[in-house]
């Protein structure tokens, strides 16, 4: 149960409120952004909330329990802080969302309905529609490690160590290619042996998708022409001459650790562990590996 000041208190039980919507958005690169359903903007907990942003909320329902608390925020383009281009490069992705019922008569009353995330995110012409999940989605998300051959530790952590600023495992390239795309032909990455950046990432650092970052299903070279495809395309067009830097991609594997990146004791995998062909087999006389012993020497 939600407690209320002794003043908002009273204002709701006066019979005649004059209370508002508000939602405040906190994306990943640290923008902070107020919107209210109000026709004038309100200043609540050191945000101001814009009005005439085009939003209006859906109905929520907050139960008891665990249960995952939805919303929708439906609205057009017509505040100058929504971009459409921000929506396409995905910025509004996961940004964390604060819902509060305020007085717009006296903005110091006011009270926190809920938080949580941004789901999903639809686009249709110049309107949106944004999902709004209550914290306990992450409930549904999965925590903790799981006992896999591969590697879980991801390129570049505390647990990996491994330094990606160093020249050898990333550099900058310049794009070769114009227009939406997700292959682009990268001038600059001759030093690097062909597959280097399999796996690896592609971050913007000039043009349209400044700052977006995208990861490489491929780096291919054909007669000296290095090809970096991507597992998606880019939202925006890219233009000959954009600049990006390149990080090193890493399969996971014992194998590549220990090869591409001499970092095998830092391995987080377990390629020892026996899979379902372990379940599965039987003896056969004669065969290789049949000793009892250990099947990797």
């Amino acid at each position: 149960m939600k407690a209320l000041s002794a003043p908002l208190a009273a204002h709701l039980a006066s019979g005649s409120t004059t209370m508002a919507y508000c939602w405040r958005v906190t994306r990943h690169d640290g923008i902070v952004l107020g919107f209210t359903e109000h026709d004038r903007d309100l200043v609540y907990a050191g945000t101001t909330f814009a009005a005439s942003t085009g939003f209006s909320a859906s109905q929520i329902e907050q139960s008891l329990g665990l249960s995952i608390d939805n919303m929708n925020a439906e609205g057009a383009l017509s505040s100058a802080a929504i971009t459409d281009a921000d929506i396409l490069a995905g910025r509004y992705d996961d940004a964390t969302v604060e819902l509060f019922w305020v007085n717009w008569s006296d903005p110091s009353m006011g009270i926190t309905i809920a938080a949580g995330n941004i789901g999903e995110v639809k686009r249709q012409g110049v309107a949106f529609s944004a999902e709004f999940r209550s914290i306990a989605n992450r409930l549904n998300q999965k925590i903790g490690q799981t006992y896999e051959r591969t590697c879980s530790a991801k390129l570049g952590d505390s647990r990996c160590k491994i330094d990606l600023t160093s020249a050898a495992y990333g550099g900058s390239c310049v794009a070769e290619t114009a227009g939406l795309t997700a292959q682009i032909i990268a001038a600059g990455l001759s030093g690097y042996a062909k597959d280097w950046f399999s796996g690896g990432t592609l971050r913007f650092t000039s043009g349209a998708n400044t700052g977006l970052t995208f990861e490489l299903k491929a780096h291919l070279r054909t007669s000296g022409v290095d090809l970096l495809e991507m597992w998606m395309p880019t939202p925006f067009p890219v233009a000959i001459g954009d600049t990006a830097t390149v990080t090193a991609g890493c399969r996971k594997t014992f194998a590549v650790c220990k090869s591409k990146f001499d970092n095998h004791v830092n391995f987080r995998g377990y390629p020892h562990i026996p899979g379902t062909d372990a379940v599965t087999r039987y003896g056969v006389t004669g065969a290789f590996g049949q000793s009892g012993g250990s099947l990797f020497g």
